[in-house]
């Protein structure tokens, strides 16, 4: 036989009841209050406006706003960037180092221009390689790398050139191009020199000595006309060979001080650029 527990509360209404004997609970809600009696708590007010919640009934159907601002939608999103790395090299088109381009200067040069100074070229014939082909008249950019006008010791002028750019398709590329011959003639290590002065310095010197001779020979001829200066007429010739050996044996040290030519390139010279 099951018996069923019954459980008693007993609620303390001892607080409800010191209330109803202060006010009158049938008062009008705008009617002041009078205060609590002590020792109950009462929640603190606060500065915050309470939100009163919109009424909804349940059984209706939320309908979204459809006025909302789609501003930020239309702001177009960052394309995201990154270098080149190995894994995407075989997807780039490169060119074989050692290509040569034939081209034609635009711009006029020479060792007066300073390192930095811009020049231009022209492609004149098609270069053709695996996916793509350079027609003729292909723009290349280039720039004097180093520059020096002639110097002592018979030296002559100086340009290094290279092309740094190229323009394919209205997009520019850099390259990185030395010049190997100009107006068909072979530049080695880059370097388009002006004619060198020293040996022209050596022959200046001997030259020198060459007048000093023969005018010796002129004065040893005419003292053999004379009776009296046939005795003496040896000695110019003498004086004129000593002279000639001397500036013979100091022409390599004299030309040291001898400068070589300048050097022009007008435009329309034609060039040999190689793909470093």
């Amino acid at each position: 036989m099951l018996t069923a527990s019954v459980s008693a509360f007993e609620l303390d209404t001892s607080v409800d009841d010191e209330i109803r004997k202060n006010y009158n609970p049938s008062k009008i809600e705008e009617d002041k209050l009078p205060d609590l009696p002590s020792g109950i708590n009462t929640p603190t007010k606060t500065n915050s406006a309470s939100i009163k919640p919109q009424q909804q009934s349940s059984n209706s159907s939320i309908v979204p706003n459809t006025n909302i601002d789609t501003e930020f939608s239309k702001v177009p999103r960052r394309i995201k960037t990154q270098t080149s790395t190995a894994d995407d090299s075989y997807t780039q088109i490169k060119i074989k180092r050692g290509t040569k381009f034939k081209v034609k200067s635009q711009t006029k040069v020479s060792d007066w221009n300073s390192a930095g100074a811009g020049m231009t070229f022209v492609s004149v014939s098609p270069v053709t390689k695996r996916y793509v082909s350079f027609p003729t008249g292909t723009v290349f950019k280039g720039v004097i790398e180093e520059s020096h006008q002639p110097t002592y010791g018979g030296n002559g002028g100086l340009l290094k050139l290279k092309a740094n750019f190229i323009k394919v398709s209205g997009n520019t590329y850099n390259i990185d191009a030395k010049i190997v011959n100009a107006n068909n003639k072979h530049i080695y290590f880059n370097n388009i020199k002006g004619k060198r002065g020293y040996v022209k310095g050596i022959s200046r010197q001997i030259n020198k000595g060459d007048r000093f001779y023969k005018k010796t020979r002129n004065a040893s001829t005419k003292l053999a006309g004379n009776p009296i200066g046939v005795i003496i007429s040896p000695i110019p010739t003498i004086a004129g060979i000593v002279g000639y050996g001397a500036n013979l044996i100091i022409s390599p040290v004299t030309a040291i001080w001898s400068k070589g030519e300048h050097i022009t390139l007008p435009a329309g010279t034609s060039y040999t650029l190689k793909l470093r």
